[in-house]
């Protein structure tokens, strides 16, 4: 398993963790150029969206991994953290349905997290 992979796995075992709803990985590295993986979580609420933000910055800043950026607003319903090669999307429930990621990269190894 490679590094990028790894990444992926822990950001999405902390979502998992603290009850993201339908957590999955995306591969998307065959596809795309810009990153590896996409992870995916969807919040009952804005709240939980960003509390679930939080999550992820928890375990990956003492790592001394950081976002290259984020993007979206807590209110927004979807917040993107671009850690490079592996892109972090939470969103509520509603927007998840509305973008539909995972019929876009429909065509990539859609990994599920338990």
């Amino acid at each position: 398993m490679n590094e990028q992979r790894e990444k992926a796995d822990a950001i999405a075992k902390v979502l998992s963790d603290k009850k993201g709803i339908d957590v999955a990985i995306i591969d998307i590295s065959p596809k795309a150029i810009f990153a590896d993986y996409f992870v995916l979580a969807s919040g009952g609420s804005d709240r939980q969206v960003a509390s679930l933000v939080e999550s992820v910055e928890d375990i990956m800043e003492p790592l001394g991994v950081f976002p290259k950026s984020i993007e979206g607003r807590k209110a927004s319903g979807w917040i993107l953290m671009d850690y490079g090669d592996v892109i972090v999307n939470i969103m509520t429930q509603e927007m998840r349905e509305k973008y539909n990621i995972e019929k876009i990269w429909g065509d990539c190894e859609l990994i599920e997290v338990e």
